[in-house]
């Protein structure tokens, strides 16, 4: 019983390790989309998390966001506010669906998990870059240059609350599906590799 809890908790942790290395790869892979602020990168390394969300649980898969954004401070350049934000939308995002999950496992628990986990990044997104990434960047780079770099795209855009709720919560919804999507597509060929 005890070999089988030692060997249960190292297959865990071994899953975890490789699940947040991918990850991190997967977060340095960001690239520019269109009809947004080249600043805004989209990255999909939300999804080994959602993915150790369903095959483990919840606090799993924000483990895997929390180690891939430390993993992410040695190649950054945003003073640690860029990941500090993307883990708290990811760790809302991959905690809400891989909780949903947990009490309804099945395909239905992770559809609502995804379709749940999305809405709730997507909300939180606006709080988080109004309240910490952008109150840290506006000391490098003035709110009005921040601005008219969204301005440049969509002219109505007139304060910085408008541009979030314009771009930045649109995109992370779309984040969120893209990652959903994935997962959905693979967690259950994944699940029962690491049940074998």
């Amino acid at each position: 019983m005890i070999i089988s809890m030692k060997y249960e908790n190292i297959k865990k942790l071994t899953v975890i390790a490789l699940l947040s290395g991918v990850a991190f790869l997967l977060m340095v892979l960001e690239f520019p989309i269109p009809l947004v602020p080249g600043f805004l990168k989209m990255d999909i390394s939300e999804f080994p998390a959602l993915i150790a969300a369903f095959i483990m649980g919840p606090v799993e898969g924000i483990a895997v966001c929390f180690i891939k954004c430390c993993l992410h401070l040695t190649v950054s350049y945003s003073a640690g506010v860029g990941e500090l934000a993307n883990f708290l939308i990811g760790a809302a995002f991959v905690g809400t669906a891989g909780l949903i999950y947990k009490y309804k496992n099945n395909f239905k628990g992770s559809l609502y998990g995804c379709i749940a986990g999305s809405l709730v990044m997507a909300a939180l997104s606006y709080p988080i870059n109004l309240f910490i990434v952008y109150p840290v960047y506006s000391k490098m780079i003035p709110v009005d240059q921040i601005i008219q770099m969204y301005k440049e795209i969509l002219p109505s855009v007139g304060s910085l609350e408008s541009a979030l709720f314009v771009f930045n919560v649109p995109f992370t919804l779309v984040k969120g599906i893209i990652v959903s999507i994935l997962s959905l597509l693979c967690y259950r060929r994944l699940k029962h590799l690491y049940k074998s």
